[in-house]
């Protein structure tokens, strides 16, 4: 894997995106986790305006303090970068009162809250002129869809989607990101506990990327052990269940031999 090579392919295609859409810079999302850690890094080596935001609601300490300590190292490494916090626990708690409690389950609320934060950065990029970077890699965007439809996944352009989870660590440790994200088990931040990815999905990011590489070629499942095939059900499930938000929405094309003259 050529690290810098890769860095630098990233960050000139994040300049000249923003150069052709004639916007001043980008917004991202900081939740305490690695793959917004990169982002954000990316961004800022940019040298273009970089707009980082933390959004607490009811938010776990760690990932909180996590996301504070990468502002403040991103912030005395770019002077390009500015950051807000947005706590949105009260905007948040005033939804939950208003939604039926028929609907308020647990990961009815959490997409909630991505969406919520997903309005909150569009806020600042529609009034800055700027792009809200996405902050999926390839398993999570591609491979089992674990992102909230226009939550974390509404977003103008993703830097790091065609990168497996392995390759989002590798490049961070390039750059330098705090050793607390380096360190930290992934979670997604939406349930108010210490829950991590790992917990929600069953199976770790390297068992994930090792079943996405392998449903993408032929094999023999009489070849794989016992964890192996639960690994690969795990993924083909998510897989076909979140095909909604893999693929792009669908359009229904009208015939035309049914078109008005």
């Amino acid at each position: 894997m050529k690290k810098k090579e890769i860095i630098q392919f990233i960050v000139q295609w994040l300049k000249t995106y923003s150069e052709a859409s004639h916007t001043q810079g980008f917004v991202i999302g900081i939740s305490g986790g690695i793959d917004s850690a990169l982002t954000s890094t990316l961004c800022a080596l940019t040298g273009k305006a970089v707009i980082v935001v933390n959004m607490p609601i009811r938010q776990n300490k760690a990932e909180l303090v996590r996301g504070l300590e990468h502002i403040e190292w991103l912030k005395a490494h770019y002077p390009n970068v500015r950051s807000e916090v947005m706590n949105l626990t009260g905007i948040f708690e005033k939804i939950e009162n208003d939604f039926p409690h028929s609907i308020q389950d647990f990961l009815t609320m959490a997409n909630t809250r991505s969406r919520l934060r997903m309005m909150t950065l569009y806020a600042f990029a529609g009034h800055h002129k700027m792009l809200v970077a996405g902050t999926g890699n390839k398993v999570e965007d591609f491979g089992i869809g674990f992102f909230t439809k226009y939550g974390d996944g509404g977003v103008d352009l993703s830097p790091i989607a065609d990168l497996m989870k392995s390759e989002v660590y590798a490049l961070a440790a390039e750059l330098g990101v705090v050793g607390s994200i380096l360190n930290a088990r992934p979670t997604d931040g939406l349930f108010a506990d210490d829950r991590t990815d790992e917990d929600q999905i069953g199976a770790t990011y390297d068992e994930l990327e090792w079943a996405m590489k392998v449903v993408e070629n032929e094999y023999d499942e009489s070849l794989l052990n016992e964890r192996q095939q639960e690994v690969i059900k795990i993924y083909m499930q998510r897989n076909r269940a979140n095909k909604h938000k893999i693929d792009p929405v669908p359009v229904c094309i009208i015939p035309e031999n049914l078109m008005m003259e």
